[in-house]
Parts: C-alpha cells; sequence; structure tokens
C-alpha cells in the first residue's frame, strides 16, 4: 500500500529530531560519553520520591481533574509569585500537563490558525518549528547571533513581523545556546509585541538554571505583558524529574480554557503520581533546586574555560545546561564534527544545525554529566581538535 496518499502532509514533510541521532549511535557504541542529552545526571530527590511512591501506597492511582489537582494548582502560581512576582488564578490561569512539551502543542494548536506566521528564535529547542507546522501554522526563523550572545534583539523582531504575524516564541534560558534575556533586553520586545498587538508563548523551562547572580525575569512580569502572554513550565530540569512527565501553562483564563479543552479530550489528565511528588517538590525542594544550580555552574565554567583553552571559542552561557562552542576553525561544519568525534573519539554531542540552519559551525555540549565524564570528554575533545589541526597543517 502507498500509505503516504493516507497520512497527514503537514507531519509528513516534518523531519524527525537531530538530537536524537548521535544519542542512538552512542548507545550502540562501547565506550562512548554522550553529552547529548539534556538529561539532569541528577536523581529526584529522595523526598519528592517519597511522596509518589506513598502515593502509590495509599492507593491514589485514580485520574486528576482535567486541569490537575486543585493543591498542585495552588503550589504552582504560588511558586510564581513567590519567585518570579506573578499573580495567576489556580483555577482559572493554571493548566498541568504532560510535560512542557504537550503545554508547548496545546497553546500552538489553540492559538494558531492556517497560515498564522509564528516568529521562532533560532537556534532554539527542536519542538517549535515542527509543532507550529503540525497547528497550520507559518515559522518565520529569526537567527540570533553569536556575537549578541544569542539574545534575541528588538530591531531583529521588529523586521521579521507581517501582516500575518500572531504569535512569537521566547525561549529563554535557551536550549541549545544556554543564553539568556535580562529585563532590559525584554522591555525591547515587549515594546515591539505590544506595537504589533503579537502574542508571546514563553518557554521557561530552564528558569531556574541561572548564573553569575543572574535571576530569571518573565516577559509576563513586563508591563502590558502579562495579558498577552502564555508561561510554559515544568519540573524535568529544576527537580531533575525527567520521567515523571509533569509541566504546566500559565496564562490569560481564555487561553487556558481552550488548551484545557484540548488537554481533556486528547489527554484527560497528567500522571496522578507525579502530580503528587510534583506538589512536595514545590513546597520543599528549593534547596535541592540550589545545589543541582551550584554544581551545574561549576560544570559549565569547567567546560567554557575547557573549549576556550582548546582554541574553540565559547561565550559564556548564563541558562540552562548547555555550552555552544563554535567548531569553525577546525574546517568542518557542524554534522562532520559530530560524526568524526563519536567515531573516532567515542564522544557524543549534538550538530548546531539539530536547532536551526543558523546553528552551522556550532556544536551543543550538554554539561548536565558528572565532573569526571566531562574532564574525559574534554580531553578527548582536545585530541581531537588537535589531531584536525595537524590535519589541516599536513
Amino acid at each position: 500500500m502507498d500509505y503516504k496518499k493516507y497520512l497527514n502532509e503537514s507531519i509528513q514533510s516534518v523531519s524527525p529530531s537531530g538530537i536524537r541521532k548521535f544519542f542512538d549511535i552512542a548507545n550502540e557504541m562501547d565506550d562512548v560519553i554522550s553529552l547529548s542529552i539534556g538529561e539532569p545526571d541528577f536523581q529526584t530527590p529522595w523526598h519528592i520520591r517519597d511522596e509518589g511512591i506513598h502515593s502509590l501506597i495509599k492507593g491514589k492511582t485514580w485520574y486528576s481533574p482535567n486541569r490537575g489537582f486543585a493543591d498542585l494548582l495552588k503550589e504552582v502560581t504560588r511558586y510564581y509569585e513567590r519567585r518570579f512576582n506573578l499573580t495567576y488564578s489556580p483555577t482559572e490561569q493554571t493548566l498541568v500537563t504532560v510535560g512542557g512539551s504537550e503545554a508547548i502543542d496545546l497553546a500552538f494548536r489553540v492559538l494558531i490558525q492556517p497560515g498564522d506566521e509564528v516568529i521562532i528564535p533560532q537556534p532554539s529547542f527542536v519542538c517549535y518549528e515542527p509543532l507550529a507546522v503540525m497547528a497550520g501554522g507559518v515559522p518565520m526563523i529569526i537567527n540570533t547571533k553569536n556575537e549578541d550572545n544569542f539574545r534575541l534583539k528588538a530591531d531583529d523582531l521588529r523586521a521579521a513581523i507581517t501582516p500575518k504575524t500572531k504569535l512569537l516564541v521566547l525561549p529563554f534560558p535557551n536550549n541549545p545556546t544556554g543564553a539568556i534575556m535580562e529585563r532590559r533586553d525584554l522591555e525591547e520586545i515587549a515594546k515591539v509585541v505590544k506595537e504589533h498587538e503579537l502574542l508571546v508563548l514563553s518557554d521557561e523551562i530552564y528558569s531556574e538554571l541561572t548564573y553569575g547572580g543572574r535571576n530569571h525575569v518573565s516577559i509576563a512580569s513586563i508591563d502590558g505583558m502579562y495579558e498577552r502572554t502564555v508561561v510554559i513550565n515544568g519540573f524535568s530540569k529544576s527537580y531533575a524529574m525527567t520521567g515523571w512527565r509533569l509541566g504546566y501553562a500559565l496564562g490569560p483564563a481564555p487561553i487556558i480554557e481552550q488548551m484545557t479543552k484540548l488537554h481533556q479530550y486528547g489527554i484527560m489528565s497528567a500522571p496522578t503520581t507525579a502530580q503528587y511528588a510534583a506538589i512536595e517538590a514545590l513546597k520543599h525542594g528549593d534547596r535541592d533546586v540550589k545545589r543541582m544550580r551550584d554544581e551545574y555552574d561549576m560544570r559549565r565554567r569547567l567546560v567554557v574555560d575547557g573549549f576556550n583553552d582548546m582554541g574553540l571559542s565559547c561565550f559564556e552561557p548564563l541558562g540552562a545546561f548547555y555550552v555552544f562552542p563554535c567548531i569553525k576553525s577546525t574546517g568542518l561544519n557542524s554534522e562532520e564534527f559530530c560524526t568524526r568525534l563519536i567515531m573516532e573519539k567515542h564522544v557524543a554531542v549534538v550538530p548546531g544545525t539539530a536547532f536551526g540552519e543558523c546553528g552551522d559551525g556550532f556544536v551543543r555540549v550538554s554539561y548536565s554529566y558528572s565532573l569526571k565524564h566531562l574532564k574525559i570528554a574534554l580531553e578527548r575533545i582536545r585530541e581531537f581538535v588537535k589531531e584536525l589541526k595537524d590535519e589541516n597543517n599536513g
């Protein structure tokens, strides 16, 4: 049978994730150190796991309400109020989802009409462009630049807007670059957004992972942006809860209402056990977050210094747990560099092109791994770069 004529054309047009390719190769090889996946090497803290286990022992295995358990909705809104000075209604402006990715998908499908343009700064996480396409939208890419520390500039945003533009994706702190947007940056972006009456999807999954004394600022806290912004967040990165698959959305009640309807028919409710664990995380997990953030910060400095010392220039990322070194000096493109590195030195990193065409000449390296693994990987990469230099000079 020719299944292509039966399958959705928009979904067929989307390529598989470029991240998984090198992860899958690494899984089939011996002695590979993989720095390719944004997976915290920490285990979920015991008191959070205990709460999930306790809920199972007590037989709390029923469906939750569509939006999520009331106690979790309250804790999510309390968290955003105390950390980011934003007040949301737990009953009308909050939705618990199966990971942050579901929340992004719901927001796109609720907000995008066929032909609407969605502005996506790149490099950025792999899901935004495909999800926009599958929702019937038209992705409009803005290439952020190394010389700007990969921040979105207001002039570039203004130049990308057309009469069909509806939505801006704001993916900061950024995966893969580690870039952040500070308040002054967001104030400039907000002026353009309000001028053109756009909406914003702010993916804040790495909001707790900022460094150098800088705290995350949500664009929803900028004057006039609260009513224009859907905030996406979750528990995977901050609390090392990737496998629990729990996220949430905060935003204007009419938008959250429609997202909830879609969630209701497609998912019904987020995992019950994960919700009980998440309540504990928000109530008593601040010290865990600080401990993990401090450890990531130490690794961050080690990896940035390591790449700069070996001649691969790397700007200082101030968020998330990735570095984005430039490998143009090696004479290889991103795909060639990553392929040869894993085959010759058994180290897996991700081509910058997995996060947009403007990522060519860069690679993404996750430092969410132990110091031991990072040091070994850096030494192997150093050897690889030296051999490439000798090869080019030979």
